[in-house]
């Protein structure tokens, strides 16, 4: 048997294949939708559902728990018209009953089974922060073939949240889908004022997007880019599977913060990190003259909040930031671009916090102005807590000598 963990990818033929729910504790619910390759469904048939048990003339079909074995969906990537881009299975909770959780539902996974080849088995990590569905696996085309990925994405929302990421809205019951209005334009090109936000509309389940914030400084004066004017770019970042909604909103400074959250993770010249694995953040090299210095953000769906810091070396002496003509640029590729200027011209100040990327909301990623100075002389850079909040001046000091 093969066993994918989260992320995880197999290749499979291109005969039916059958994936069964299994788990313990309170009943869930299995459904299907056939997603085109931008990300949504064509229509409410694209629904798979007790109530709506097959699409595409069989292609794909729901099969009740019976004497024969539990809850199934059966997919036969043959069958499938050409846009159908891939079919993804979701567990969901009661949708009439708004208090119930997977915190009651233990041991979910899912094994799917082909003819001539050996099971795959893909079991959920733990659901605890209130999810009322997850977004268990996907079949996938992959070329000329098809593969399996695990995805076990939780969804708080319940399946009416996710569903809506792909183009569905589900009233109270799964039986009433109908499609959601048509997405925003692009923003185009604009600036933030300060303490002002603006949202990038994004196609979460996109796996060709990448979302790329750039730190861009000139220097300011010839005598400071004669000496360097080296400012690093830190991604301090939450995963969505840690990501919480707190009493704050998300970019609101604090004083004290969780105990268990003392030190951000943190994507920088030390870590450069990864595009394709945790943390899907990673960033293109570390650049010691003016210039710019850019982190790439794939797979949005797995990212929770990213907070955009800027260090000034120690040799660049004691100028602002904004003297450095240091600023943030956030593009989606797409067609929406969100510069975050400074405005204060606070000096003998280590680092400064500058925008939020906040992924958790529910159309894309909304983007904050923080503009947030660390206190004077302290080395200690900034701390992001799994709520979006920011605390200054605690976390850990981390000298960059020249040279490093």
């Amino acid at each position: 048997m093969t066993t994918l963990e989260k992320g995880g990818n197999t290749p499979i033929a291109t005969h039916p294949i059958t994936a069964s729910l299994h788990c313990a504790g309170a009943p869930v619910d299995l459904s299907a939708l056939l997603v085109t390759a931008d990300g949504r469904v064509r229509s409410d048939d694209d629904m798979v559902f007790y109530n709506q048990p097959s699409a595409e003339s069989g292609a794909v079909r729901h099969l009740a728990a019976d004497a024969s074995g539990p809850e199934r969906v059966e997919v036969d990537p043959s069958a499938l018209p050409a846009e159908v881009d891939r079919v993804v299975l979701i567990a969901s909770c009661d949708p009439d009953d708004a208090a119930r959780t997977f915190r009651e539902v233990s041991d979910v996974r899912v094994l799917c089974a082909q003819a001539g080849t050996e099971p795959v088995k893909f079991r959920v990590p733990p659901l605890a922060d209130g999810e009322r569905a997850v977004l268990l696996l996907e079949v996938y085309r992959r070329g000329p073939g098809w593969k399996l990925r695990a995805i076990g994405q939780g969804y708080a929302d319940g399946l009416a949240g996710l569903a809506t990421d792909f183009g569905v809205t589900v009233a109270t019951t799964p039986a009433t889908p109908t499609p959601t209005a048509p997405r925003p334009r692009p923003l185009g090109k604009i600036s933030l004022a300060k303490g002002g936000a603006a949202s990038i509309n994004l196609d979460k389940q996109d796996r060709e997007l990448v979302v790329t914030a750039t730190l861009e400084w000139d220097g300011g004066s010839e005598q400071r880019r004669a000496r360097g004017a080296d400012l690093d770019l830190y991604a301090l970042f939450v995963p969505a599977s840690a990501a919480r909604r707190g009493t704050e909103e998300p970019g609101t400074l604090v004083k004290t913060g969780p105990t268990s959250a003392k030190e951000s993770k943190a994507v920088y010249y030390k870590n450069l990190g990864s595009l394709h694995e945790p943390p899907f953040i990673k960033l293109d090299g570390d650049a010691r003259k003016p210039g710019r210095e850019t982190v790439r953000i794939t797979r949005p769906e797995q990212q929770g909040y990213v907070l955009l810091c800027a260090y000034s070396a120690l040799s660049n002496g004691f100028g602002s930031f904004r003297s450095f003509g240091a600023h943030v640029v956030v593009t989606d590729g797409r067609g929406s671009t969100v510069t975050v200027p400074l405005y204060e011209n606070t000096k003998t100040r280590y680092w400064v916090a500058m925008a939020l990327v906040d992924f958790t909301a529910p159309d894309g990623a909304a983007i904050r102005h923080i503009e947030a100075y660390s206190g004077r002389m302290t080395e200690r850079r900034p701390v992001l807590h799994p709520d979006g909040t920011i605390q200054m001046n605690a976390g850990p000091v981390e000298f960059k000598r020249p040279g490093t």
